[in-house]
């Protein structure tokens, strides 16, 4: 909750927006733990919560006339993969201090595979429902 007011208050939106960029926050985190005691996987999960936290954001935008961005990247903070990044990271310095043992180099591998794969989850969940809903009111040519 603490990034989304930073964000905020870093980017100086209207003052109207901080509290939807908090709410939007606690929506995207509330879906992802419902997805996730669903047994969906946390990539599932975190997409699923950012395509919905994308619908949201949408009709906050349109109702408030702010950008989309506003909320959508504020509201995403919350389920960044900071735990698996982080883990990677100690992985490969312990992989640097000790050497490449194959129980340190399939950590990292795991760890880091398991945070790029979250981002893409973010990234698509936040890209495809407006190539899907934004594109149906638009010509193609």
């Amino acid at each position: 909750m603490r990034s989304d007011f930073g964000y905020y208050w870093n980017q100086h939106f209207p003052k109207h927006t901080l509290k939807y960029c908090a709410f939007g926050g606690a929506i995207t985190y509330n879906f992802r733990t419902i997805f996730l005691e669903l047994d969906f996987g946390i990539e599932l999960a975190t997409f699923l919560a950012s395509a919905i936290i994308w619908v949201v954001a949408l009709y906050w935008s349109r109702k408030y006339k702010v950008l989309r961005p506003v909320y959508t990247v504020a509201s995403i903070i919350p389920v960044l993969p900071g735990t698996y990044a982080f883990n990677a990271m100690v992985t490969l310095i312990s992989i640097n201090r000790f050497g490449a043992k194959p129980e340190l180099v399939e950590l990292f591998i795991h760890d880091g595979l398991k945070s790029i794969s979250i981002l893409f989850a973010i990234t698509f969940g936040l890209v495809l429902p407006s190539l899907y809903f934004l594109r149906l009111n638009r010509p193609v040519i």
